[in-house]
């Protein structure tokens, strides 16, 4: 039996990042993958959903008729986006397959094609093609990544009924789609489909308004522009019933007035959250503890057994590529060293790709509300800073929320419109580093640029900015809030 000083069960962004933070400790480790090394973040997720709304944020440009110019005889094929889409995840896979293959040739790690299943807290059994083989691990991670949540009352197929493991299954654009689910990813799928202008869109959502976890007047402004593209949002209803019929969808809605509707589509998209790949893996031959929801119990990677761990999607916390990425390697620090930083998730920047983009770091209003914190909030519209003048993309804005006292530290941030991923990550390492407005003021931007909008926001709180708030009062907001968020007062 071969001994491993690390097994890592899962090759996808958490547990990548996990295998060569544990070369980077000079140690012996396994790497167990069942199916492709990058996982989600790769194939059917993370960089594939991305590149199709990149391209789809391009093809936009031919849709122009009001700046000047006019695209004539521009083609559109869905197969050949979905090659361009796959050229992108090749590039990535390959990249990841060859740094593989690089430290197998040292000896610094053995990937092991196969499933991983935990016969004890030590060994671990990985089968393949009918054959297994033990190994021995001193400590293992559990990065076993997540898949499309499914409703047993719907017939997904991933061909006329699908999750986005099937979107690449379309052999052209449809007609007409309908998604089950008005959360981040459906809302991006919404995006990239309403870009192309092939499709009619319909969005499902039972809430009053979409991204309800997000301030209303971000999420009544995404919801606008969805609309604007073409975008039929059923607010306020539920799914009662959906199912194939000659070869479409019918599905019918229960409005929470009382109406009910009947629509038929083309195709339909179900993106209602994901769950945790935690069968089959002799969970309880160790005793793993999982909460009601079939997530890991842990304490911040540690799980109830010492040398088990869990990371990514495997865990309650944020979902994404990058706090995968963060989890696996502070759970290899934790094994093997002592992290020079806390497990911490109030600077996590995050980008919902819409349209337009949102950025966002920390809490926003809501969240600030619901914890009963005063704060301060300045907000800043796209229509005042230059870049956004000279793209003519005026349709966004700037929210920084910060402590109601003489430090005004971060809270949080909103970035809504073009480029608005470029602004977060000053503000990110701010909270990090727990240090107020101020210097974001005084810090210099390029000219002109996206950031000078933030960096307004930030002179705005300090009263010295150059674009006056009692002047544009109509786009321009600054004011704070009590601990009951209710009695906000004007600051300037």
């Amino acid at each position: 039996m071969e001994k491993f000083d690390l097994c890592v069960i899962g090759a996808g962004p958490s547990g990548y990042a996990a295998a060569m933070r544990g070369i980077d400790f000079g140690k012996k480790v396994a790497l167990i993958e069942k199916n492709k090394i990058g996982g989600a973040g790769i194939f059917n997720g993370a960089l594939s959903s991305k590149t199709l709304w990149e391209i789809s944020e391009s093809y936009k440009v031919t849709r122009i008729k009001d700046q000047g110019f006019t695209v004539q005889n521009s083609t559109l094929n869905f197969l050949k986006v979905l090659g361009e889409m796959q050229l992108a995840v090749n590039e990535r896979y390959s990249q990841l397959t060859e740094q593989i293959e690089y430290y197998q040739k040292k000896g610094k790690i053995t990937l092991l094609n196969g499933h991983g299943r935990l016969q004890n807290k030590n060994e671990i059994i990985v089968s393949s093609n009918g054959r297994e083989e033990t190994i021995w691990a001193d400590n293992t991670i559990l990065a076993i990544g997540s898949r499309p949540r499914k409703l047993p009352h719907i017939p997904i197929d991933e061909n006329i009924i699908v999750t986005s493991d099937g979107v690449a299954n379309f052999k052209d654009f449809p007609e007409s789609i309908v998604i089950l689910g008005a959360g981040v990813i459906g809302c991006e799928f919404a995006t990239i489909f309403s870009n192309f202008g092939k499709t009619k869109v319909f969005l499902i959502d039972k809430e009053s308004r979409i991204l309800p976890f997000e301030d209303e007047d971000i999420s009544l402004a995404l919801a606008g522009n969805l609309e604007s593209n073409g975008v039929t949002i059923h607010k306020g209803s539920s799914l009662d019933s959906m199912q194939i019929v000659d070869g479409k969808v019918q599905y019918s809605l229960l409005y929470n007035d009382g109406r009910k509707e009947i629509h038929t589509v083309e195709k339909a998209l179900i993106s209602i959250g994901r769950v945790a790949n935690a069968e089959n893996l002799g969970l309880e031959n160790i005793g793993f503890e999982l909460n009601d929801r079939g997530y890991a119990v842990d304490d911040k990677t540690q799980s109830n057994i010492p040398n088990i761990y869990a990371v990514g999607d495997f865990t309650a916390d944020i979902a994404l590529v990058n706090v995968g990425e963060l989890e696996g390697r502070y759970a290899v620090e934790r094994i093997f060293g002592s992290p020079k930083r806390d497990l911490v998730y109030e600077n996590i920047s995050t980008i919902m790709f819409l349209n337009p983009e949102v950025a966002s770091v920390g809490l926003n209003e809501t969240q600030a509300k619901m914890k009963k914190i005063p704060y301060r909030l300045a907000v800043m519209n796209y229509r005042y800073v230059n870049r956004a003048i000279a793209m003519r993309k005026l349709d966004g804005f700037f929210k920084i929320i910060v402590t109601d006292d003489d430090d005004m530290k971060i809270l949080g941030m909103r970035a809504m419109g073009n480029h608005a991923s470029s602004t977060i990550e000053v503000i990110a390492l701010m909270i990090s580093m727990n240090i107020g407005i101020e210097y974001l003021a005084e810090l210099i931007h390029p000219h002109p640029s996206i950031p000078e909008g933030l960096q307004e926001c930030a002179r705005m709180l300090l009263g010295k900015s150059i674009i006056k708030p009692e002047v544009f009062s109509k786009h321009l907001r600054c004011y704070k809030v009590s601990s009951e968020g209710i009695n906000s007062e004007l600051i300037f």
